[in-house]
């Protein structure tokens, strides 16, 4: 190779990586668009709004906590007409049974079998949603949002068709 032409190279060397660098930036762009994104339901809205509302979530829990106490009391959940219940009580253990209880069920990967309930029967402080369906064995996230009054907070678990345990997370 003579000094002449090596001289020349290195332009088109230059612009031949810049044309690659930004061909690689266009395909990520075109092929995560076409991803298929979950969006998070830890507080049954988009994680974008449940992190903007981060502390006036977390103020709402407190002040719920203050004041009243909820306890998941489901016996364990099947594949099949399963009933989740929940116990509203205040910090005498007084039942409560004018509270508004909303229930959401979803699996961790996917949202194809998402489920929201909204009437459940009440009796003695306790909230049972009938008829809850959960079609994959595994692993289940249970949203409630629990509202008495102005005072309201979420309760999150995650729940096992194949076991009765459940935990809060």
């Amino acid at each position: 190779m003579s000094k002449n032409s090596s001289g020349r190279a290195w332009p088109y060397i230059i612009g031949g990586s810049i044309t690659l660098v930004f061909g690689f930036c266009v395909a990520t762009v075109v092929v995560t668009s076409q991803a298929n994104i979950q969006t998070s339901d830890a507080y049954m809205t988009y994680y974008q709004d449940a992190d903007a509302q981060a502390n006036d979530l977390i103020v709402a829990r407190i002040a719920f906590d203050k004041k009243y106490k909820i306890e998941y009391v489901t016996d364990g959940i099947s594949e099949k007409g399963s009933v989740i219940s929940y116990r509203v009580t205040d910090l005498e253990n007084n039942p409560i049974d004018n509270a508004t209880v909303v229930i959401a069920t979803s699996r961790p990967e996917t949202h194809e079998f998402n489920q929201k309930f909204e009437s459940p029967e009440v009796s003695n402080g306790i909230y049972s949603f009938k008829g809850a369906e959960f079609p994959k064995v595994g692993l289940w996230n249970i949203i409630a949002k629990v509202t008495v009054g102005n005072d309201s907070r979420f309760f999150n678990i995650k729940a096992d068709t194949r076991i009765k345990e459940a935990f809060e997370f």
